[in-house]
């Protein structure tokens, strides 16, 4: 049976209500159907609490399809895990849309502003989720815990999900910090009812940086948490990728820690799953060795229209059959560019296996963004099985996405080495690369020989296309707002064109600013 995480069965007993939509709510406890009293009155009623923390990254919200935890967007494209990767994949060559809805051609045109709704979508879900994290925190402290008479394996317990809370909290704060660079700051220990200031960019990666750091020894070993709670693993994971990109967040290289955290969440015993194809199926809970951390779906338990349902769904048209991607129909959405699929030279007959395209009655050259027969399909996420069944529905994903996996380590070792950093060798990481290629080819036909940094990018689109890490590998390349690397569509132009650099960030959302005397908005919004 598929391990969930421990919460979703009681997650509807605490009706935690949506927040208005202005930033002083990042620092006010989220309004509830029952008071903090009850709520935190008991062990069982801490788990509860703590449900919600995880669960909307998988939720929209308290009552499935439909409900929503944030006013202003829509409820169906309120997910988390959706907003992320429009904002992410949509903007590179890695993905376009065929929709009209009002902001979301934005992305690939690169033409976004600070009113556009998925941004500030993804803004206010992002500091929700921070809310939930500081108030539940707040409740943990052990003066609050001996006022409820908690004590002894009770509170050992609670304090363990208090250091992944601040997990939880720690990387919405980096999503934050990777795209919108400077948001407005609080945590549970700022007097309720502030309004919160603006943090800069630096000193918000020195305190995720200080958190991920004192959480370590307080969160699980790596492996042994339940599937889908942070563990140590996680915590050097999402240290790792800091790391690597730290020049970009703060202009200092951290390269060498990068090396250093990879090296540790690689030592901990994760290992390949065998088939690059079993990594979006609908019982990819199987891929514990390989997958870090997830956000669990449930086609019966956590019914939304983001996430994997979103990637699976969106991504059949045409004359693609939907009942073989174990979806009851196709949204007629999401494709890629040539740029990208050039990665994959032959496309389908190419033995790479991880280029996972459907090309029959599709246009590899995209003349209108609008028609989905322009441009290949992806079939990477697959509401089947590994046999070939069906999941729990065919409206609702059962694919749990992996925010981190292990090749995500093997390649910041492989390029944080090249960029300097020490603590490595060169053996080790073409050793790790072949690793990914082995299973890419099933064989090791594609084992290269030597790589450089033009490889390690190309070779990152090829393992982690489609899971939300483009955008920010293009501005570590300085690839994505410049001429140095066009694709079709890109700032509008069917060619493709640059873009002013100021949209490697992406702008605070115009609600906020007028919430909030305390916010500047982003140099060239």
């Amino acid at each position: 049976m598929k391990k969930r995480i421990l919460f979703l069965t009681g997650l509807a007993a605490i009706s935690l209500l949506v927040l208005n939509s202005c930033n002083k709510d990042l620092n006010r406890p989220p309004t509830n159907s029952q008071t903090s009293g009850q709520v935190y009155s008991t062990a069982d009623g801490y788990k509860l609490a703590f449900a919600k923390v995880y669960g909307s990254f998988a939720l929209t919200g308290n009552n499935g399809a439909g409900s929503g935890d944030i006013q202003g967007i829509d409820a169906g494209t309120s997910d988390f895990f959706r907003l992320f990767w429009k904002a992410q994949e949509l903007s590179t060559d890695e993905a376009v849309v065929a929709w009209g809805d009002a902001g979301i051609q934005d992305f690939h045109n690169m033409n976004w502003s600070s009113g556009n709704q998925f941004l500030t979508g993804l803004y206010y879900r992002s500091m929700y989720q921070i809310t939930l994290a500081n108030d539940f925190i707040r409740q943990c402290a052990d003066g609050v815990l001996s006022g409820h008479g908690i004590g002894g394996a009770d509170a050992d317990k609670i304090r363990r999900y208090k250091a992944e809370a601040r997990f939880l909290r720690a990387y919405q704060y980096w999503v934050l910090m990777d795209l919108y660079g400077n948001p407005p700051f609080a945590t549970d220990s700022i007097e309720i009812g502030t309004i919160p200031k603006q943090i800069q960019r630096a000193d918000l990666f020195k305190y995720i940086e200080s958190e991920l750091k004192a959480i370590d020894g307080q969160l699980a070993a790596p492996k042994t948490n339940d599937y889908g709670r942070a563990d140590q693993a996680a915590d050097w994971a999402l240290l790792a990728r800091m790391y690597l990109n730290a020049e970009v967040y703060t202009g200092t290289p951290r390269y060498t820690d990068a090396i250093t955290y990879a090296k540790k969440v690689i030592a901990a015993g994760y290992t390949l799953v065998d088939h690059y194809n079993w990594l979006m199926l609908a019982d990819n809970w199987k891929n514990a060795n390989e997958f870090i951390l997830t956000i669990n779906y449930d086609g019966l338990r956590t019914q939304n229209y983001g996430g994997t349902t979103f990637l699976n769904h969106a991504s059949i048209g045409g004359s693609m059959n939907a009942n073989d991607y174990g979806a009851g129909g196709g949204w007629g959405g999401l494709r890629t560019t040539k740029s990208f699929a050039d990665l994959f030279p032959s496309y389908s007959t190419n033995p790479d296996k991880r280029g996972e395209f459907y090309t029959n009655g599709q246009n590899v050259d995209i003349s209108n963004q609008s028609t989905f027969t322009d441009g290949l399909a992806i079939t990477k996420y697959s509401n089947k099985t590994r046999t070939g069944a069906n999941g729990s529905s065919l409206d609702f994903s059962d694919i749990d996405m992996p925010i981190f996996r292990l090749p995500e380590m093997y390649l910041i070792y492989a390029e944080s080495l090249l960029r300097g950093g020490t603590g490595g060798d060169n053996a080790t990481a073409l050793g790790y690369l072949n690793k990914i290629r082995e299973r890419a080819y099933e064989n090791t036909s594609g084992d290269i020989t030597s790589f450089d940094l033009n490889y390690i990018l190309d070779e990152r689109g090829r393992e982690l296309y489609w899971e939300g890490y483009r955008r920010t590998d293009l501005i570590r390349y300085g690839r994505f707002t410049t001429s140095s690397y066009i694709w079709p569509w890109k700032g509008g132009v069917k060619s493709g064109t640059a873009v002013s650099s100021y949209r490697n960030l992406y702008p605070l959302p115009s609600k906020d600013l007028s919430a909030n005397p305390y916010l500047k908005q982003n140099t060239g919004y």
